[in-house]
């Protein structure tokens, strides 16, 4: 599954082929070779070992209800949580070469769009987008991006009181929580399965009578949350909008009433990779014990499917390295 060089009939360029998914159409994925764009260069070859696959805004371009913004569209490589070595630079970043990186996506094929384009055997990107992590974290490392939008949902105010789903982002906000020294959050999950184990209290809604919390952090991404969580603010209170969402309403009688703030928390930013890795790095945040599946890529027409429909799967992660 490596990148294969191969030369183009009646021309003196080089290109670099590589196995990437592809989704054509909502709910219709293939793997295939594509033909990667030349290296400028700032530019990096990075060959992927792991890349995972979110159940919030890959699950959008799954079904086809992702929002239209610019670069949407199909077909197109999805992912924006791979990990890597650098195999090629460019010349003017020499220098980068061998390190393990983690890899935000890339925009870099010549017939499909990058969307966020991680989950390919080889990509090319700027040297810049390709983040030194520690290798030891092996396929933990696909996990930095949901760190850091962790990290960003928290340190945009207050530390959340409450955190609702515990899905892989929930747990990611509340081990940022706690890792900044904060009071563990209550933490709510309607699937039995997820409450167990966490080393912090998870309950299911229906047994939390609260009604004062003063900021409180929605992971679970679903669009009818904030009827539910208004009610359960208190005066001023506010609620952070941590997920990707295709459209929110509520009623605003009782919003008016507490006076309620909604935070959307959106991209991380490098601020946020560099405060997350260094909590890593400090044994503050563990990124362990979070990663539930991993199959071969060759599975991945398979693999897709079970990250978004099947409860048991917290996170998936694709195996590139096969040679």
């Amino acid at each position: 599954m490596n990148g294969v060089r191969s030369e183009l009939p009646d021309s003196g360029d080089v290109h670099v082929n590589a196995m990437a998914v592809i989704m054509e159409a909502p709910e219709r994925l293939a793997l295939r070779q594509l033909v990667l764009n030349p290296m400028g260069p700032g530019d990096v070859r990075i060959d992927i070992d792991w890349s995972g696959i979110s159940s919030g805004t890959e699950k959008l371009l799954w079904t086809g209800r992702m929002p239209s913004f610019p670069g949407m569209g199909y077909p197109l490589v999805p992912g924006y949580e791979s990990v890597g070595r650098i195999v090629d630079a460019g010349a003017e970043v020499r220098d980068r070469l061998g390190q393990w990186v983690f890899v935000p996506g890339a925009n870099c094929y010549r017939d499909a769009r990058g969307l966020f384009g991680g989950s390919a055997r080889t990509v090319v990107l700027p040297a810049a987008r390709a983040m030194p992590i520690d290798e030891a974290l092996g396929r933990d490392g696909i996990l930095l991006a949901l760190a850091a939008t962790a990290r960003h949902a928290v340190a945009g105010g207050a530390a959340p009181e409450l955190i609702v789903g515990h899905g892989i982002l929930g747990r990611l906000i509340a081990r940022l929580v706690i890792a900044t020294g904060a009071p563990a959050p209550m933490v709510w999950e309607t699937n039995p399965a997820r409450r167990d184990g966490a080393g912090y209290t998870v309950i299911d809604p229906a047994s939390d009578d609260r009604r004062d919390y003063r900021t409180i952090c929605d992971a679970s991404g679903a669009g009818d949350v904030l009827d539910m969580l208004i009610p359960r603010l208190g005066k001023g209170g506010e609620i952070v909008l941590a997920g990707f969402y295709d459209r929110l309403s509520f009623a605003f009688p009782a919003a008016f009433m507490r006076e309620a703030r909604l935070r959307i928390s959106a991209e991380f930013t490098p601020a946020d990779i560099t405060a997350t890795t260094a909590l890593i790095a400090q044994g503050a945040l563990r990124l362990d014990g979070l990663i539930s599946h991993v199959r071969p890529a060759a599975q991945a027409a398979e693999a897709y499917p079970q990250a978004f429909d099947d409860p048991d799967c917290l996170k998936m992660v694709l195996d590139w390295s096969e040679r």
